[in-house]
């Protein structure tokens, strides 16, 4: 009788074994890091019977609604919400659960710092939080600028000057609309999606961080009896006990908390918790929306502008062709003017970052938009001997209207005073007629696409107005220095609270007076973060949570209610 040799399933060959698959490697290693009982478990620790461990679920709940509340705003497109008052009030449940999401996540970060929820393994656990908190507050910032209102203007005019004090914004243009709003309803939404994700898998891997000096209750001293050290009742010790058979309440090995819980659980329902958070989170926003609603306050044009202060509009308009005014003067990203950049030391990153979005205003702002007029053959003649002039000439007609327009009056028309200002005077009667039609804010957007999303042209001009900062300040919006205002939101609205640390900084000597304010408030910002990202590694600030003994509170059923 012939025996017909076996063929297993996994290889197809006769007791032949294949190299493992990256499919199967992947399985393998999921299989042992999450099994179901770890990835959706039904019972947890009795330990965790604190109200803090639920504002982990209310970040979750509240993070849903959030991109529940943006799908709808993104299905219907970027200008809905300013022309119903359904989108309205849609974009207002957005925003409450963004103040929401925002309030349970800072609990819950903080919360887990005083309970040093770093330990047994779990750094990864803690430097994914933090980095969820981070790249939060860069998606709520580009969802401010994505506004298309007075907020999104003021926002993007006061925070270029961090950004691009860095180098970033030469890449990164939080002027430009349609840039903003792609990093905020895809790029940004997918990152923190990820690290979430990864985050809470961590918590279901390592498990829930346990109190840490512990009171000898039986219940939760079983595995140190089990251990059969029962003088020794800290929990979360893998290893030996302490010498003597007593407790160390000093000593602080983040590492020995690694061994499976084995004392009491509690039944634990996830999917329900997260649900109810959920649920709860979409009740308050949906009140809050109601009773508050959200602002929006009309973007300023410069139509808009040239018909609430022509005169403050001519003013500025002769700097740009002068090249005086601020976006002139600025530096890189926007102009090659020497010694305007800010910097780090001996470092400049606005220098090493290069002049990415070329400005000249004179040309940008007044003499190309003055040639896109159809028909003014008078107007191409002064423009043409305007450029045909020398420059000391240019100069000369140009400081001569500067002083005109000092005391330049509006009635129904630009009333100015005689001067030797040349073609110079025609040029900017024109340029403000052409604003009070509109047909400047199309100008300064136009590209070779049907649509121009990108407005950093006229903001930039609009930036270098008085009248955008008289406005501000009449809504609410300034600071001293307006840097503290960018966290604020029109009227009596909660703006970016989270941003307070930063805005706070530049009210800080030397940033509060140093001309390179801007870079070291990043550079403090950035240490900042990298410290409390790498806490678990810091001697000192890794053990203040045994310092402080906050703890006790979070665990206070296992210290005898105190």
């Amino acid at each position: 009788m012939t025996s017909t040799p076996s063929v297993r399933p996994e290889t197809g060959t006769s007791g032949a074994t294949e190299r493992p698959t990256w499919t199967g490697r992947f399985r393998s290693r999921a299989e042992g890091s999450f099994p179901p009982q770890k990835l959706l478990p039904d019972r947890q620790p009795a330990y965790v019977a604190s109200w803090i461990y639920v504002f982990g679920a209310l970040t979750l709940g509240a993070f849903g609604v959030v991109l529940l509340s943006g799908a709808v705003l993104g299905i219907e497109g970027p200008a809905w919400w300013h022309v119903s008052r359904i989108g309205l009030y849609v974009n207002s449940v957005h925003l409450w659960s963004t103040e929401l999401f925002f309030f349970f996540m800072v609990i819950h970060l903080w919360g887990k710092f005083f309970m040093a929820a770093w330990r047994g393994r779990r750094r990864a656990t803690w430097i994914t939080g933090v980095l969820a908190f981070v790249v939060s507050v860069a998606t709520a910032f580009t969802g401010y600028l994505s506004q298309t209102n007075f907020d999104s203007e003021w926002i993007s005019t006061q925070a270029k000057d961090g950004i691009n004090a860095t180098g970033a914004g030469a890449f990164w243009n939080v002027l430009n609309f349609g840039q903003m709003l792609l990093w905020h309803v895809l790029l940004l939404p997918l990152v923190v999606s990820v690290v979430i994700g990864v985050h809470v898998l961590l918590v279901r891997r390592r498990g829930v961080v346990r109190c840490d000096h512990a009171r000898r209750d039986p219940r939760i001293c079983a595995t140190a009896r089990r251990l059969a050290c029962s003088g020794y009742c800290r929990l979360g010790t893998g290893g030996a006990p302490e010498r003597g058979g007593t407790v160390n309440h000093k000593t602080f090995k983040p590492d020995r908390d690694v061994v499976e819980w084995d004392g009491p659980t509690v039944r634990y329902d996830l999917f329900k918790e997260v649900f109810v958070c959920f649920v709860v989170v979409l009740i308050v926003a949906a009140g809050l929306a109601v009773i508050f609603s959200s602002p929006d306050d009309p973007a300023i044009t410069l139509k808009s502008w040239s018909i609430a202060d022509p005169v403050d509009f001519v003013q500025t308009a002769i700097t740009e062709l002068d090249g005086t005014s601020g976006t002139a003067t600025y530096g890189p990203p926007y102009t090659t003017t020497a010694g305007a950049s800010q910097k780090l030391g001996p470092l400049s990153l606005e220098s090493l970052a290069g002049t990415r979005i070329p400005i000249d205003t004179a040309s940008d702002f007044v003499i190309d938009p003055l040639l896109t007029l159809p028909n003014v053959p008078t107007l191409d003649a002064t423009i043409a001997s305007f450029q045909s002039a020398t420059t000391a000439q240019q100069a000369k007609w140009e400081a001569a209207f500067e002083k005109v327009a000092a005391t330049a009056t509006f009635s129904g028309h630009l009333v100015l005073r005689p001067g030797p200002y040349g073609p110079v005077g025609v040029m900017m009667i024109q340029l403000l007629a052409m604003a009070r039609s509109g047909a400047l804010d199309g100008a300064l957007t136009a590209t070779p696409q049907l649509i121009g999303t990108n407005s950093t042209k006229p903001l930039l001009f609009l930036a270098d107005s008085a009248y955008l900062a008289n406005v501000g300040a009449a809504r609410n919006l300034s600071g001293a220095p307006p840097q503290w205002g960018m966290m604020n939101e029109t009227g009596s609205y909660p703006g970016q609270a989270w941003l307070w640390l930063y805005t706070f900084w530049y009210r800080v000597p030397p940033m509060s007076t140093s001309s390179s304010g801007d870079v070291q408030v990043w550079a403090i910002m950035m240490l900042l973060t990298l410290l409390l990202a790498l806490v678990p590694f810091i001697p000192g600030l890794r053990s203040i949570p045994r310092w402080t003994r906050i703890y006790r509170l979070v665990w206070r059923r296992h210290y005898g209610g105190s």
